[in-house]
Protein backbone atom coordinates (compact mmCIF):
# COMPACT_ATOMS: atom_id res chain seq x y z
CA UNK A 1 0.00 0.00 0.00
CA UNK A 2 1.57 3.38 -0.55
CA UNK A 3 -0.55 5.45 1.89
CA UNK A 4 1.42 5.28 5.17
CA UNK A 5 -1.69 5.83 7.31
CA UNK A 6 -2.93 2.08 6.50
CA UNK A 7 0.68 1.28 6.76
CA UNK A 8 1.13 2.66 10.16
CA UNK A 9 -2.67 1.41 10.89
CA UNK A 10 -1.80 -2.18 9.99
CA UNK A 11 1.08 -2.77 12.17
CA UNK A 12 -1.11 -1.41 14.97
CA UNK A 13 -3.43 -3.78 15.26
CA UNK A 14 -1.16 -6.60 14.07
CA UNK A 15 0.43 -5.42 17.49
CA UNK A 16 -2.30 -6.49 19.14
CA UNK A 17 -1.64 -10.18 19.09
CA UNK A 18 1.37 -9.35 21.24
CA UNK A 19 -1.16 -8.76 23.90
CA UNK A 20 -3.68 -11.25 22.80
CA UNK A 21 -4.57 -13.12 26.09
CA UNK A 22 -3.08 -16.79 26.61
CA UNK A 23 -4.96 -19.97 27.39
CA UNK A 24 -3.43 -20.13 30.50
CA UNK A 25 -4.72 -16.90 32.06
CA UNK A 26 -8.75 -18.19 31.73
CA UNK A 27 -10.65 -19.13 34.89
CA UNK A 28 -11.13 -22.56 36.23
CA UNK A 29 -14.33 -24.41 34.61
CA UNK A 30 -17.61 -23.66 35.92
CA UNK A 31 -19.86 -26.54 37.37
CA UNK A 32 -21.64 -28.91 35.21
CA UNK A 33 -24.82 -27.97 33.74
CA UNK A 34 -28.49 -29.70 33.30
CA UNK A 35 -30.48 -29.03 30.35
CA UNK A 36 -32.79 -26.21 30.89
CA UNK A 37 -35.84 -26.78 29.04
CA UNK A 38 -37.36 -23.26 29.44
CA UNK A 39 -34.23 -21.48 28.44
CA UNK A 40 -33.85 -24.04 25.39
CA UNK A 41 -37.50 -23.20 23.97
CA UNK A 42 -36.80 -19.60 24.37
CA UNK A 43 -33.08 -20.03 22.93
CA UNK A 44 -34.95 -22.18 19.84
CA UNK A 45 -37.60 -19.07 19.40
CA UNK A 46 -34.93 -16.31 19.47
CA UNK A 47 -33.13 -17.86 16.98
CA UNK A 48 -36.12 -18.08 14.70
CA UNK A 49 -36.90 -14.59 15.37
CA UNK A 50 -33.09 -13.61 14.48
CA UNK A 51 -33.21 -15.54 11.28
CA UNK A 52 -36.55 -13.70 10.45
CA UNK A 53 -34.79 -10.10 10.78
CA UNK A 54 -32.69 -11.45 7.49
CA UNK A 55 -35.67 -13.25 5.73
CA UNK A 56 -37.57 -11.87 5.04
CA UNK A 57 -37.43 -8.58 7.49
CA UNK A 58 -34.23 -7.16 5.78
CA UNK A 59 -34.80 -8.29 2.47
CA UNK A 60 -38.41 -6.71 2.59
CA UNK A 61 -36.81 -3.09 4.33
CA UNK A 62 -34.21 -2.64 1.28
CA UNK A 63 -35.85 -4.11 -1.71
CA UNK A 64 -38.81 -1.70 -0.87
CA UNK A 65 -36.19 0.87 -0.97
CA UNK A 66 -34.46 0.77 -4.66
CA UNK A 67 -35.93 1.65 -7.92
CA UNK A 68 -38.16 -1.16 -9.61
CA UNK A 69 -35.67 -2.72 -11.77
CA UNK A 70 -33.61 -3.78 -8.89
CA UNK A 71 -35.64 -4.92 -6.28
CA UNK A 72 -35.03 -9.17 -7.15
CA UNK A 73 -31.34 -8.47 -6.95
CA UNK A 74 -31.38 -6.90 -3.86
CA UNK A 75 -33.91 -9.80 -2.25
CA UNK A 76 -31.31 -12.25 -4.04
CA UNK A 77 -28.27 -10.79 -1.69
CA UNK A 78 -29.91 -10.96 1.06
CA UNK A 79 -30.41 -15.10 0.31
CA UNK A 80 -27.68 -15.49 -0.93
CA UNK A 81 -25.44 -14.05 2.33
CA UNK A 82 -27.98 -16.54 4.13
CA UNK A 83 -26.87 -19.44 2.24
CA UNK A 84 -23.04 -18.50 2.22
CA UNK A 85 -22.57 -17.45 5.68
CA UNK A 86 -24.66 -20.47 6.62
CA UNK A 87 -22.08 -23.12 5.52
CA UNK A 88 -19.00 -21.27 6.87
CA UNK A 89 -20.25 -21.02 10.23
CA UNK A 90 -20.62 -24.54 10.83
CA UNK A 91 -17.04 -24.91 8.73
CA UNK A 92 -15.20 -23.24 10.56
CA UNK A 93 -17.03 -19.56 11.88
CA UNK A 94 -18.08 -21.00 15.38
CA UNK A 95 -15.20 -22.60 16.49
CA UNK A 96 -12.70 -19.60 15.88
CA UNK A 97 -15.03 -17.27 17.56
CA UNK A 98 -16.31 -19.76 20.86
CA UNK A 99 -13.33 -22.02 21.54
CA UNK A 100 -10.16 -21.05 23.43
CA UNK A 101 -7.36 -19.98 21.92
CA UNK A 102 -5.66 -16.43 22.35
CA UNK A 103 -7.27 -12.94 22.47
CA UNK A 104 -7.09 -12.13 18.90
CA UNK A 105 -8.73 -15.59 17.58
CA UNK A 106 -10.36 -18.64 18.84
CA UNK A 107 -9.08 -22.17 18.04
CA UNK A 108 -10.05 -24.94 15.52
CA UNK A 109 -11.14 -27.66 18.13
CA UNK A 110 -15.00 -27.62 16.82
CA UNK A 111 -13.77 -27.48 13.18
CA UNK A 112 -16.63 -28.83 11.53
CA UNK A 113 -18.93 -29.37 13.99
CA UNK A 114 -16.49 -31.88 16.03
CA UNK A 115 -17.70 -32.69 19.27
CA UNK A 116 -20.94 -31.36 19.01
CA UNK A 117 -23.72 -33.78 19.52
CA UNK A 118 -27.47 -34.08 20.67
CA UNK A 119 -26.25 -34.17 23.98
CA UNK A 120 -24.06 -31.25 23.86
CA UNK A 121 -24.63 -27.71 26.06
CA UNK A 122 -23.21 -25.09 25.22
CA UNK A 123 -20.48 -24.12 27.44
CA UNK A 124 -19.49 -21.46 30.00
CA UNK A 125 -18.79 -18.62 30.08
CA UNK A 126 -21.23 -18.28 26.74
CA UNK A 127 -24.19 -19.61 28.10
CA UNK A 128 -25.14 -19.95 32.45
CA UNK A 129 -27.62 -22.29 32.02
CA UNK A 130 -28.11 -25.70 29.92
CA UNK A 131 -29.14 -25.05 26.60
CA UNK A 132 -27.70 -27.51 23.64
CA UNK A 133 -24.66 -26.09 21.97
CA UNK A 134 -26.85 -26.95 18.42
CA UNK A 135 -28.94 -24.04 19.85
CA UNK A 136 -26.19 -21.77 20.60
CA UNK A 137 -24.95 -22.70 17.29
CA UNK A 138 -27.88 -21.52 15.49
CA UNK A 139 -28.67 -18.84 17.32
CA UNK A 140 -24.96 -16.73 16.81
CA UNK A 141 -25.20 -17.77 13.22
CA UNK A 142 -28.04 -15.68 12.62
CA UNK A 143 -25.97 -12.88 14.10
CA UNK A 144 -23.34 -13.86 11.84
CA UNK A 145 -26.15 -14.02 8.92
CA UNK A 146 -27.47 -10.74 9.30
CA UNK A 147 -24.26 -8.85 9.56
CA UNK A 148 -22.71 -9.57 6.58
CA UNK A 149 -26.57 -8.71 5.08
CA UNK A 150 -26.39 -5.39 6.16
CA UNK A 151 -23.32 -4.27 4.36
CA UNK A 152 -24.45 -4.79 0.52
CA UNK A 153 -27.66 -1.79 1.58
CA UNK A 154 -24.63 0.32 0.81
CA UNK A 155 -23.77 -0.20 -2.74
CA UNK A 156 -27.14 -2.36 -3.20
CA UNK A 157 -28.13 -1.75 -6.92
CA UNK A 158 -24.33 -1.40 -8.36
CA UNK A 159 -22.44 -4.10 -7.07
CA UNK A 160 -21.44 -7.09 -9.13
CA UNK A 161 -23.34 -10.37 -7.72
CA UNK A 162 -20.15 -12.80 -8.04
CA UNK A 163 -17.97 -9.86 -6.38
CA UNK A 164 -20.68 -9.66 -4.05
CA UNK A 165 -20.28 -13.66 -2.90
CA UNK A 166 -16.10 -13.40 -2.62
CA UNK A 167 -16.65 -10.21 -0.35
CA UNK A 168 -19.04 -12.37 1.99
CA UNK A 169 -16.55 -15.09 2.46
CA UNK A 170 -13.35 -12.76 2.94
CA UNK A 171 -15.54 -10.17 4.92
CA UNK A 172 -16.72 -13.11 7.23
CA UNK A 173 -13.50 -14.76 7.56
CA UNK A 174 -10.89 -11.96 8.22
CA UNK A 175 -13.79 -8.86 9.90
CA UNK A 176 -16.60 -10.70 11.45
CA UNK A 177 -14.97 -13.66 12.70
CA UNK A 178 -11.98 -11.84 14.46
CA UNK A 179 -13.87 -9.00 15.88
CA UNK A 180 -17.02 -11.64 17.22
CA UNK A 181 -13.81 -13.46 19.33
CA UNK A 182 -12.80 -10.30 20.66
CA UNK A 183 -16.30 -9.05 21.95
CA UNK A 184 -17.74 -12.37 22.80
CA UNK A 185 -15.46 -15.48 22.71
CA UNK A 186 -13.90 -16.80 25.56
CA UNK A 187 -10.72 -14.53 26.43
CA UNK A 188 -11.56 -12.42 23.65
CA UNK A 189 -9.14 -9.34 23.98
CA UNK A 190 -11.68 -6.51 24.53
CA UNK A 191 -14.91 -8.85 26.33
CA UNK A 192 -12.67 -10.80 28.09
CA UNK A 193 -15.17 -13.11 29.07
CA UNK A 194 -13.73 -16.28 31.04
CA UNK A 195 -10.92 -14.46 32.53
CA UNK A 196 -10.49 -13.98 36.34
CA UNK A 197 -9.80 -9.86 36.82
CA UNK A 198 -9.41 -9.03 33.29
CA UNK A 199 -7.79 -5.18 33.53
CA UNK A 200 -9.07 -4.98 29.36
CA UNK A 201 -6.91 -4.37 26.63
CA UNK A 202 -6.31 -0.90 27.59
CA UNK A 203 -6.05 -1.06 31.41
CA UNK A 204 -10.11 0.63 31.74
CA UNK A 205 -11.69 -3.28 32.21
CA UNK A 206 -13.34 -4.81 29.38
CA UNK A 207 -15.88 -3.19 27.24
CA UNK A 208 -19.41 -4.55 27.22
CA UNK A 209 -21.55 -5.35 24.65
CA UNK A 210 -24.91 -7.33 25.05
CA UNK A 211 -25.87 -7.99 21.36
CA UNK A 212 -23.71 -6.54 19.51
CA UNK A 213 -23.22 -2.73 18.91
CA UNK A 214 -19.80 -2.90 18.23
CA UNK A 215 -19.46 -6.88 16.29
CA UNK A 216 -22.92 -6.44 14.76
CA UNK A 217 -23.89 -2.91 13.57
CA UNK A 218 -20.31 -0.90 13.65
CA UNK A 219 -18.67 -3.28 11.86
CA UNK A 220 -21.97 -3.87 9.25
CA UNK A 221 -21.90 0.34 8.81
CA UNK A 222 -17.68 0.34 8.52
CA UNK A 223 -17.39 -2.00 6.18
CA UNK A 224 -20.44 -0.41 4.42
CA UNK A 225 -18.81 3.05 3.98
CA UNK A 226 -15.63 1.22 2.75
CA UNK A 227 -17.80 -0.45 -0.10
CA UNK A 228 -19.41 3.04 -0.69
CA UNK A 229 -16.33 4.45 -0.87
CA UNK A 230 -14.55 2.14 -3.43
CA UNK A 231 -17.43 1.38 -5.84
CA UNK A 232 -18.49 5.10 -6.21
CA UNK A 233 -21.40 6.70 -6.70
CA UNK A 234 -24.49 5.83 -8.64
CA UNK A 235 -25.27 8.38 -11.41
CA UNK A 236 -27.04 11.25 -10.39
CA UNK A 237 -25.87 10.83 -6.62
CA UNK A 238 -27.54 14.01 -5.02
CA UNK A 239 -29.74 15.24 -7.61
CA UNK A 240 -33.77 14.62 -8.26
CA UNK A 241 -32.88 12.37 -10.92
CA UNK A 242 -32.48 8.83 -8.88
CA UNK A 243 -35.25 6.43 -9.17
CA UNK A 244 -37.31 6.77 -6.34
CA UNK A 245 -38.09 3.70 -3.91
CA UNK A 246 -40.27 0.95 -5.71
CA UNK A 247 -42.64 0.05 -2.78
CA UNK A 248 -42.46 1.82 0.60
CA UNK A 249 -45.01 -0.81 1.74
CA UNK A 250 -42.18 -3.12 1.66
CA UNK A 251 -39.98 -1.30 3.52
CA UNK A 252 -42.49 -0.93 5.84
CA UNK A 253 -43.32 -4.37 6.53
CA UNK A 254 -40.09 -4.94 6.31
CA UNK A 255 -39.18 -2.40 9.34
CA UNK A 256 -41.98 -4.05 11.03
CA UNK A 257 -40.60 -7.72 11.16
CA UNK A 258 -37.46 -6.13 12.05
CA UNK A 259 -38.82 -4.52 15.06
CA UNK A 260 -40.37 -7.87 16.16
CA UNK A 261 -37.14 -10.31 15.33
CA UNK A 262 -35.35 -7.91 17.12
CA UNK A 263 -36.33 -9.07 20.48
CA UNK A 264 -34.80 -12.07 19.77
CA UNK A 265 -31.59 -10.18 18.43
CA UNK A 266 -31.34 -8.65 22.03
CA UNK A 267 -34.00 -10.32 24.84
CA UNK A 268 -32.22 -13.84 23.18
CA UNK A 269 -28.99 -12.33 23.97
CA UNK A 270 -29.67 -13.25 27.59
CA UNK A 271 -29.15 -17.32 26.92
CA UNK A 272 -31.65 -17.54 29.37
CA UNK A 273 -35.67 -17.13 30.27
CA UNK A 274 -35.12 -14.99 32.88
CA UNK A 275 -35.95 -11.64 34.36
CA UNK A 276 -32.44 -10.14 32.47
CA UNK A 277 -34.21 -11.03 28.80
CA UNK A 278 -37.24 -9.54 30.19
CA UNK A 279 -35.51 -6.49 30.80
CA UNK A 280 -33.93 -6.16 27.25
CA UNK A 281 -37.23 -6.84 25.43
CA UNK A 282 -38.54 -3.97 27.69
CA UNK A 283 -35.66 -1.46 27.13
CA UNK A 284 -35.71 -2.40 23.47
CA UNK A 285 -39.19 -1.74 22.46
CA UNK A 286 -39.24 1.63 24.49
CA UNK A 287 -35.65 2.83 22.94
CA UNK A 288 -37.04 1.83 19.57
CA UNK A 289 -40.19 3.86 19.96
CA UNK A 290 -38.26 7.11 21.25
CA UNK A 291 -36.10 6.74 18.08
CA UNK A 292 -38.91 6.86 15.98
CA UNK A 293 -40.79 9.62 17.57
CA UNK A 294 -37.36 11.90 17.68
CA UNK A 295 -36.67 10.62 14.06
CA UNK A 296 -40.25 11.86 12.91
CA UNK A 297 -39.80 15.08 15.07
CA UNK A 298 -36.07 15.80 13.28
CA UNK A 299 -37.56 15.24 10.17
CA UNK A 300 -40.72 17.16 10.61
CA UNK A 301 -39.33 19.86 12.14
CA UNK A 302 -36.61 20.64 9.48
CA UNK A 303 -38.00 19.59 6.20
CA UNK A 304 -42.01 19.94 7.36
CA UNK A 305 -42.99 16.82 6.81
CA UNK A 306 -43.06 13.39 8.73
CA UNK A 307 -42.49 10.87 6.36
CA UNK A 308 -43.06 7.04 6.26
CA UNK A 309 -39.40 5.87 5.67
CA UNK A 310 -38.25 8.53 7.93
CA UNK A 311 -40.27 7.03 11.10
CA UNK A 312 -39.01 3.30 10.20
CA UNK A 313 -35.68 4.95 9.71
CA UNK A 314 -35.92 5.75 13.38
CA UNK A 315 -37.29 2.69 14.48
CA UNK A 316 -34.15 0.99 12.75
CA UNK A 317 -31.79 3.08 14.26
CA UNK A 318 -33.58 2.57 17.82
CA UNK A 319 -32.99 -0.67 17.69
CA UNK A 320 -29.51 -0.77 16.82
CA UNK A 321 -28.77 1.74 19.59
CA UNK A 322 -30.06 0.00 22.18
CA UNK A 323 -28.62 -3.37 21.04
CA UNK A 324 -25.56 -3.27 23.15
CA UNK A 325 -27.24 -1.36 25.96
CA UNK A 326 -29.95 -4.09 26.41
CA UNK A 327 -28.86 -6.01 28.87
CA UNK A 328 -27.61 -3.38 30.93
CA UNK A 329 -29.69 -0.17 31.28
CA UNK A 330 -32.92 0.27 32.71
CA UNK A 331 -35.87 2.32 31.51
CA UNK A 332 -34.70 5.67 31.97
CA UNK A 333 -31.43 4.84 29.94
CA UNK A 334 -33.31 3.35 27.21
CA UNK A 335 -35.24 6.63 26.79
CA UNK A 336 -31.95 8.47 26.49
CA UNK A 337 -30.19 5.91 23.87
CA UNK A 338 -33.63 5.97 21.66
CA UNK A 339 -33.89 10.03 22.02
CA UNK A 340 -30.37 10.25 20.93
CA UNK A 341 -30.28 7.73 18.23
CA UNK A 342 -33.13 8.89 16.49
CA UNK A 343 -31.99 12.48 16.50
CA UNK A 344 -28.57 11.74 15.81
CA UNK A 345 -28.88 9.70 13.14
CA UNK A 346 -31.20 11.66 11.25
CA UNK A 347 -28.42 13.91 10.64
CA UNK A 348 -25.63 11.40 9.99
CA UNK A 349 -28.08 10.23 7.23
CA UNK A 350 -27.20 13.32 5.50
CA UNK A 351 -23.95 13.88 5.65
CA UNK A 352 -23.07 11.35 2.41
CA UNK A 353 -24.60 14.09 0.54
CA UNK A 354 -21.47 16.79 1.96
CA UNK A 355 -18.48 14.51 1.70
CA UNK A 356 -19.84 12.73 -1.32
CA UNK A 357 -19.95 8.87 -0.18
CA UNK A 358 -23.08 6.78 -1.70
CA UNK A 359 -24.01 4.83 1.23
CA UNK A 360 -27.25 4.04 -0.81
CA UNK A 361 -29.45 2.82 1.93
CA UNK A 362 -27.83 4.95 4.84
CA UNK A 363 -26.08 1.96 6.89
CA UNK A 364 -23.42 4.09 7.86
CA UNK A 365 -25.82 6.72 9.29
CA UNK A 366 -28.19 4.34 10.88
CA UNK A 367 -25.82 1.24 11.61
CA UNK A 368 -22.47 3.13 12.54
CA UNK A 369 -23.14 5.52 14.00
CA UNK A 370 -26.51 4.13 16.12
CA UNK A 371 -24.04 1.72 16.62
CA UNK A 372 -21.25 4.20 18.52
CA UNK A 373 -24.06 5.92 20.13
CA UNK A 374 -25.27 2.85 21.83
CA UNK A 375 -21.62 1.26 22.58
CA UNK A 376 -20.88 4.75 24.08
CA UNK A 377 -23.94 5.72 26.37
CA UNK A 378 -23.95 1.55 27.70
CA UNK A 379 -20.67 3.01 29.32
CA UNK A 380 -22.57 5.89 30.67
CA UNK A 381 -26.41 4.09 31.35
CA UNK A 382 -25.18 0.41 32.29
CA UNK A 383 -26.82 -0.47 35.87
CA UNK A 384 -24.81 -2.93 37.93
CA UNK A 385 -27.86 -4.51 39.21
CA UNK A 386 -29.28 -5.13 35.61
CA UNK A 387 -26.12 -6.33 33.68
CA UNK A 388 -23.27 -6.50 36.48
CA UNK A 389 -21.73 -3.50 35.31
CA UNK A 390 -21.24 -0.17 36.12
CA UNK A 391 -21.61 3.25 34.14
CA UNK A 392 -19.09 5.67 34.60
CA UNK A 393 -16.23 7.20 33.48
CA UNK A 394 -13.60 3.92 33.74
CA UNK A 395 -16.81 2.35 31.57
CA UNK A 396 -16.90 4.88 29.15
CA UNK A 397 -12.98 4.48 28.40
CA UNK A 398 -13.70 1.22 27.78
CA UNK A 399 -16.50 1.41 25.30
CA UNK A 400 -14.48 3.80 23.23
CA UNK A 401 -11.52 1.70 23.20
CA UNK A 402 -13.99 -1.20 21.49
CA UNK A 403 -15.47 1.60 19.10
CA UNK A 404 -12.23 2.51 18.17
CA UNK A 405 -10.76 -1.21 17.47
CA UNK A 406 -13.98 -2.20 15.58
CA UNK A 407 -13.37 0.73 12.96
CA UNK A 408 -10.04 0.47 12.68
CA UNK A 409 -9.65 -3.05 12.37
CA UNK A 410 -12.96 -3.21 10.09
CA UNK A 411 -12.20 -0.70 7.91
CA UNK A 412 -8.65 -1.33 6.84
CA UNK A 413 -9.67 -4.94 6.17
CA UNK A 414 -12.49 -4.41 4.35
CA UNK A 415 -10.83 -1.48 2.14
CA UNK A 416 -8.22 -4.02 1.34
CA UNK A 417 -10.26 -6.89 0.92
CA UNK A 418 -12.30 -4.58 -1.57
CA UNK A 419 -9.82 -3.02 -3.39
CA UNK A 420 -8.09 -6.91 -4.02
CA UNK A 421 -11.72 -8.11 -5.37
CA UNK A 422 -11.82 -4.93 -7.58
CA UNK A 423 -8.23 -5.75 -8.91
CA UNK A 424 -8.78 -9.21 -9.91
CA UNK A 425 -12.63 -9.71 -10.44
CA UNK A 426 -14.03 -5.89 -10.68
CA UNK A 427 -16.57 -5.09 -8.26
CA UNK A 428 -18.86 -2.61 -10.30
CA UNK A 429 -21.74 -3.62 -12.50
CA UNK A 430 -20.97 -1.85 -16.17
CA UNK A 431 -22.87 1.66 -16.77
CA UNK A 432 -25.43 0.31 -18.88
CA UNK A 433 -26.60 -2.69 -16.19
CA UNK A 434 -26.55 -0.48 -13.42
CA UNK A 435 -28.83 1.92 -15.73
CA UNK A 436 -31.07 -1.07 -16.74
CA UNK A 437 -31.41 -2.62 -13.62
CA UNK A 438 -29.80 -5.85 -12.05
CA UNK A 439 -32.83 -7.90 -12.32
CA UNK A 440 -32.86 -9.14 -15.86
CA UNK A 441 -28.96 -8.36 -16.32
CA UNK A 442 -27.63 -10.46 -13.73
CA UNK A 443 -30.53 -13.05 -12.69
CA UNK A 444 -32.61 -13.26 -15.97
CA UNK A 445 -35.97 -11.99 -13.80
CA UNK A 446 -38.00 -8.69 -13.83
CA UNK A 447 -41.29 -7.74 -11.94
CA UNK A 448 -43.95 -6.62 -14.03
Amino acid sequence: MKNPIYTLCMAGLFALLLTAVPHAAFADAAPTMTLDTGATSWMLTSSLLVLMMTLPGLALFYGGMVHKESVLATLMQAFVTTTVVSILWCVYGYSLIFTEHTGFIGGMTKFMMHGIGVSTLAPAPMASVGIPETVYVMFQMTFAIITCALIFGSVATRIKFSSAIVFIVAWFTLVYIPIAHWVWGPGGMLGGLGIDNYKGLFGYGSAIDFAGGTVVHINAGIAGLMAAIVLGHRKGFGRDEMAPPYNIVLSVIGASLLWVGWFGFNAGSAVASNGNAGMAMLVTHVATAMASLAWMAAEWFTRGKPSVVGIISGAVAGLVAITPASGFVDFDGALVIGAVAGTFCFFACSIKFKFGFDDSLDVFGVHCIGGIIGALLTGLFAVKEIGGAEGGYTQFVAQCGAVACTIVWCGVVSWIILKVIDVIMGLRVDEATEHAGLDLAIHGEKLH
